[in-house]
């Protein structure tokens, strides 16, 4: 009777230790059926990259004088608190060569457009953008933004190249896995992997600013490549790390996708961005001023200085006058000399 007792003890702890190491081992080796496998993106980012790779290239900017742009290189080549990835070559600090910097880009049209950053191609008479396979075009069709750090690059005789689309970079939330592709130190076809660390940082490197930040590692020649969702859509584009040492510190900074679409679309259009502007020096409105001009509340701000020309001139916005929302207002000020005042719809 002890004898049979034994066995089914043993058969039961068999039992639950089968069950437990099926529980536990799900993934790791061939299960009983697909409900014991992990998701493929949890084991591999293998189809993501293969979708990726061919469409991301690196730049290589020349210049016929061979000179760097102003701060473009002992700057950068310093420790500090935030800095673009360009690579410059030590010797160009000494005596330039042609070269001038080197990053990474993504093309966006079969066509040959190629996206990247202001910084990797500043300066640049001509680039030399490489492709995964091989193929090289060289190009002194480039269109920069520099209020953004963004630009492209248009290629000759290019037809059927890999692309890749812009994904909508609201969408992506904080924990959400990202990869980096680019050349870091020249290694092209460079992978790595991180999540969305924060969004709509400004770090005030740029007039024009909506970066994501992003654990993933980038470091020097990364700029300009794609920080990708794992639909393989381009959420970001690499731009800066924040570093003491001048290397990976895990805070990347990316310019959100969305920002990058609408400046492309501007550069293709016209070769430069179009902005609307006022052309004015405000400042804000204290409870000082708000008392002097009679306002209500301490909120907006007062027109300090008109520019010539500039729309606000030609609109007959006056200095002194409280600019506050959308709606017009004229009032009589001393002198008989009117103000325009733009306030809040209520």
């Amino acid at each position: 009777m002890k004898r049979c007792l034994l066995v089914v003890a043993c058969l039961a702890l068999g039992g639950l230790g089968t069950y437990l190491g099926q529980s536990l081992l799900q993934g790791q080796g061939p299960g009983p059926g697909p409900a014991a496998a992990i998701p493929k993106e949890l084991t591999s980012y293998r189809d993501v990259v293969k979708k990726v790779l061919p469409a991301v290239v690196s730049i290589e900017s020349q210049s016929k004088s061979g000179r760097l742009p102003a701060g473009r290189a002992d700057d950068m080549a310093l420790p500090g608190a935030v800095r673009p990835f360009l690579d410059v070559p030590r010797a160009a600090r000494e005596e330039p060569p042609s070269r001038v910097g080197f990053g990474s880009g993504f093309i966006i049209s079969a066509r040959g457009v190629v996206v990247t950053n202001n910084h990797v191609v500043e300066g640049a008479d001509q680039v030399v953008v490489q492709l995964k396979d091989g193929r090289k075009f060289t190009s002194s069709k480039i269109h920069t933004d520099p209020k953004t750090d963004l630009a492209i690059v248009q290629l000759d005789a290019a037809q059927n190249l890999p692309t890749l689309a812009f994904g909508d970079s609201s969408e992506m939330e904080i924990g959400d896995r990202v990869l980096a592709v680019g050349a870091p130190f020249g290694l092209t076809g460079t992978v790595t992997h991180g999540i969305v660390s924060s969004k709509g940082r400004s770090l005030r490197m740029n007039m024009y600013e909506d970066f994501l930040q992003t654990d993933a590692a980038i470091n020097p020649g990364n700029s300009g490549g794609p920080l990708v969702n794992l639909e393989g859509k381009v959420i970001g584009i690499n731009a800066a790390i924040k570093s003491r040492s001048g290397g990976f510190q895990g805070i990347g900074l990316a310019i959100a996708s969305n920002l990058g679409k609408t400046i492309v679309a501007g550069l293709l259009k016209d070769g430069v961005v179009r902005r609307g502007y006022l052309g004015v020096g405000i400042r804000d409105v204290d409870d000082e001023v708000a008392r002097e001009l009679g306002l209500k509340d301490a909120k907006g701000v007062q027109v300090t200085r008109l520019y010539p020309r500039a729309p606000g001139a030609r609109q007959a916005i006056l200095k002194g006058s409280t600019v506050k929302g959308i709606t017009l207002e004229v009032r009589e000020a001393r002198g008989g000399k009117k103000k325009v005042i733009l306030r809040d719809e209520e």
